[in-house]
């Protein structure tokens, strides 16, 4: 990866590839240079929706803008960790922490058929209201965890999901998430885990066993034996994020040697 650069909403990027891939904060207009003829065909350009880091790829085919943020947009073939929350027919509604509610095909998952469909627990919140304006109940109940990729996002559209690689075919770690405990952070701390350059995750795999399922809205998923590692694991993430304490590599290591694991 190159370099980053700072910029603003508005800004052309110029990102040409022939399979291009836009991620977070960059949006392809379409415009016509003459309106009135229908020879010239229209020349897309990219430009920026927020400011931030512009990143890309090492072969300049996946392009997004970078910035330590919260709330998370949706892109295509981005991972997420979301909740189900509701079950419309033949598919899930998934809080993935957005503006809108992903779609989640019941057979949006590796193998599955009308016969053998994975059956995940809705969070259901209801409201049963005495006087409408004075008393009410707030009966919850914890849905299923899903690990699952963006099939289709769109600013018009409600995002769709979908629990498998799209080239395999198989699950490849997506699917339900058993256990564990999810962990929030920025939008930006969860690019940095994913990087493998990153220290942090190869660092705590030295001390302790553990799965995590890392997704780019912000919400980081753990697993392990114990209770006790699985607090370590997400109190070393919350101190590295930005939005925390903002620990050092060294400032870890003591953190890790100070803890009963």
């Amino acid at each position: 990866m190159s370099e980053s650069v700072i910029i603003l909403p508005g800004e052309r990027v110029p990102a040409e590839h022939v399979n291009l891939k836009l991620g977070p904060g960059l949006l392809q207009i379409t415009r016509s240079t003459e309106p009135e003829t229908n020879e010239d065909k229209p020349k897309p350009f990219i430009i920026s929706t927020k400011a931030g880091e512009l990143n890309h790829s090492a072969n300049m085919s996946k392009w997004w803008v970078d910035n330590n943020s919260r709330r998370y947009i949706p892109a295509p073939q981005e991972s997420v960790v979301g909740v189900v929350v509701q079950r419309l027919g033949e598919s899930y509604r998934v809080d993935i922490g957005s503006a809108h509610y992903a779609s989640l095909d019941m057979l949006a998952f590796e193998g599955a058929t009308k016969r053998n469909r994975p059956n995940l627990k809705v969070c259901i919140r209801s409201i049963f209201s005495i006087l409408w304006t004075v008393l009410y109940h707030l009966l919850s109940e914890v849905g299923s965890l899903i690990y699952a990729r963006v099939s289709l996002a769109h600013k018009d559209m409600e995002p769709e999901l979908e629990c498998f690689d799209a080239q395999t075919r198989k699950a490849e770690g997506f699917g339900e998430l058993k256990g564990g405990f999810v962990v929030r952070c920025s939008l930006k701390m969860c690019r940095n885990l994913l990087d493998p350059k990153h220290f942090l995750l190869p660092m705590i795999g030295t001390r302790v066993p553990f799965n995590a399922a890392v997704g780019l809205n912000g919400r980081v998923w753990v697993n392990a034996k114990e209770v006790k590692q699985v607090i370590a694991v997400t109190r070393c993430i919350e101190a590295v994020d930005l939005d925390g304490s903002g620990m050092t590599q060294d400032e870890v290591k003591k953190f890790l040697n100070a803890l009963d694991i």
